[in-house]
């Protein structure tokens, strides 16, 4: 079987690969049968060079691979037929944007294995960006509070070169006595906590970040029973939260009172309660003063994401009284970094961090038969028709959604 990787083609330009040079050298040792190619590149932040290096062919064309490999959506045009890709092509949450893709990869009978989609069987992820989201998040936020308040002036994340060069510029930093709220209990909130824990800001419990006060720095971990309640009462386990989260509401605001800084690293389903409202931010009692919305579900559940921010434009400020975007240095504002592409700044460590998953958890099913069916459950589309198991893209597909 031969394997491709591919060169990233979406603009902006995405310097992350699903394989590092090092991880394709263990990929071809564990498995000499198969044959792996590399798609020339002058973005990728492994140089073209650095594959060669490595003993791998490196190459223009890569009509003759089976299966291949990349981060981002390929553009229409750049579809080779009869393939099977692996990507992220953003669609199963029927996004707009990329119906059209969709429908280009059912007409050119190519098989879609979303990197989204390559799960466990009990639905949970194998592979993901998402402990490198958590990291460059916390950078990110804290280098918004020393912009607005221009007390101390971080270098963009895009600069270093990886995570300890991070963790080195925030332990330069003097925090003031703050209070830090991080939600969730995945990749991203424990990739976040990884960058905590390296500045030694101190971990308190729930019970205690509610109703003590501290002479120092301190975060809390919240996970979801913690900033939602049963409206009945009763407290019953996670499970039953994500099952009905219809019977929930949210309890998000004995935070807020004693929050400055609130990390969103939390997975947000549909159907759950917001965490906060427009109206809960304007508050006299809603003491948040900067945002680092890590999960970025904009107009959603955290009442101050407006938009997506950028890597070249991170910050924006809210104005909880009129509902709108000031700029961050705003008096009035709570500050937001709401950038939906984090990982992108620290491509190097991204990319060795996913190849080590997908070399773990996606590339064993193409020599044992997809005896633990993660390929059968990853795949989209299949002879030019959606699977069942997204057989629920129908509508979207047919412009009906």
């Amino acid at each position: 079987m031969k394997f491709g990787i591919i060169k990233e083609r979406k603009n902006p330009p995405d310097r992350r690969v699903v394989f590092s040079p090092e991880k394709l050298q263990e990929f071809k040792e564990k498995y000499p049968k198969a044959t792996i190619k590399v798609e020339s590149s002058d973005i990728r932040v492994f140089s073209d060079a650095a594959y060669k290096a490595g003993g791998l062919e490196v190459t223009e064309n890569m009509s003759d691979c089976d299966v291949l490999f990349g981060v981002k959506e390929v553009p229409i045009d750049a579809l080779i037929p009869n393939k099977k890709y692996f990507f992220f092509s953003h669609t199963i949450k029927k996004q707009p944007y990329n119906r059209q893709l969709l429908k280009a990869i059912l007409d050119k009978n190519i098989e879609l294995f979303d990197h989204e989609t390559i799960v466990k069987e009990n639905g949970l992820r194998l592979i993901g960006f998402g402990r490198y989201a958590g990291i460059v998040g916390v950078y990110n936020g804290f280098r918004a509070i020393g912009k607005s308040k221009e007390t101390f002036n971080l270098p963009k994340a895009e600069t270093l070169e990886n995570q300890q060069e991070l963790i080195s510029e925030l332990n330069k930093i003097n925090i003031e006595n703050i209070k830090i709220l991080l939600t969730g209990n995945g990749k991203v909130a424990y990739g976040a906590k990884e960058m905590l824990d390296a500045m030694k800001i101190k971990e308190v419990s729930v019970n205690d970040y509610v109703t003590k006060t501290f002479n120092e720095p301190v975060y809390c971990l919240a996970d979801v029973l913690d900033y939602n309640k049963r409206k009945d009462g009763k407290i019953i386990d996670n499970f039953d939260f994500y099952d009905h989260p219809e019977q929930y509401e949210s309890n998000f605001m004995q935070f807020a009172k004693v929050t400055d800084f609130f990390i969103a690293g939390h997975f947000y389903g549909n159907g759950a309660p917001y965490l906060f409202t427009r109206e809960d931010a304007k508050s006299v009692d809603f003491k948040i003063k900067f945002v680092a919305d890590i999960s970025c579900d904009v107009d959603g559940p955290v009442a101050s994401t407006l938009r997506a921010s950028t890597i070249a434009d991170p910050f924006y400020g809210y104005n909880p009284q009129t509902e709108l975007e000031v700029d961050f240095k705003d008096k009035n504002a709570i500050v937001v970094m709401a950038v939906d592409n984090l990982p992108c700044e620290l491509p190097q460590d991204a990319s060795e961090g996913f190849g080590e998953m997908f070399l773990q958890n996606v590339i064993p099913a193409f020599f044992n038969d997809d005896k633990d069916g993660v390929l059968e459950r990853a795949k989209m589309t299949e002879n030019g028709k959606l699977t069942a198991r997204f057989s629920y893209l129908q509508d979207y597909l047919d412009g009906k959604e």
